[in-house]
């Protein structure tokens, strides 16, 4: 893991909305947030109308627009960044079956053994469902879930976040993933 200390710096002068600070933050997660979109994007085809750069940009953008948020941390930030992530990937595969109705367009991948291969867009949005209903009954692990499969983040990140244990994370996230595959087998 990088020293956070930079990130961290600037994260609260965008808190304080000191001029500039968001802009000087971006070359300083920009790969972290490409290695995030790169994983979401793996496998699609190539003349996808949504690439890992477009969703990077995407996100950052949702991001900016989160001027009340008070950063804490690079790892606080990466979390949101899933967030805004899973968001236009959702809003994208809505865009896309709403235009086609079901047409099997590739978008993502849920099993983490399995990333790589492909999702159709209503498969995500199931997905999506899924988390939401994991999300009523135990947050954290819908949240697990999230940074995991959206965020790319690490157990150690995770755990980091949630201000909870590695332990605890892999636990949750043997469970959740379980959980959600017997969801989405049905």
């Amino acid at each position: 893991m990088q020293d956070d200390a930079p990130i961290t710096e600037l994260l609260r002068a965008v808190t304080a909305k000191e001029d500039g600070a968001y802009e000087r933050l971006l070359p300083l997660v920009y790969d972290r947030l490409r290695q995030m979109a790169r994983r979401q994007m793996k496998g699609e085809r190539s003349n996808h109308t949504l690439d890992a750069t477009a969703l990077v940009h995407e996100a950052f953008v949702k991001l900016e627009g989160q001027r009340d948020v008070s950063w804490q941390n690079r790892a606080h930030f990466l979390s949101i960044a899933a967030m805004a992530m899973r968001r236009v990937l959702v809003n994208h595969a809505e865009s896309k079956r709403a235009q086609k109705r079901g047409s099997g367009e590739v978008l993502a991948t849920f099993d983490d053994e399995a990333l790589g291969t492909s999702m159709r867009a209503d498969e995500l949005l199931a997905l999506d469902e899924a988390l939401r209903r994991l999300t009523t009954m135990n947050e954290r692990q819908a949240k697990v879930v999230e940074l995991s499969f959206f965020g790319g983040l690490t157990h150690v990140e995770i755990a980091e976040v949630l201000g909870v244990s590695e332990p605890t994370v892999r636990r949750d996230w043997r469970i959740a993933r379980a959980w959600l595959t017997k969801e989405l087998a049905e």
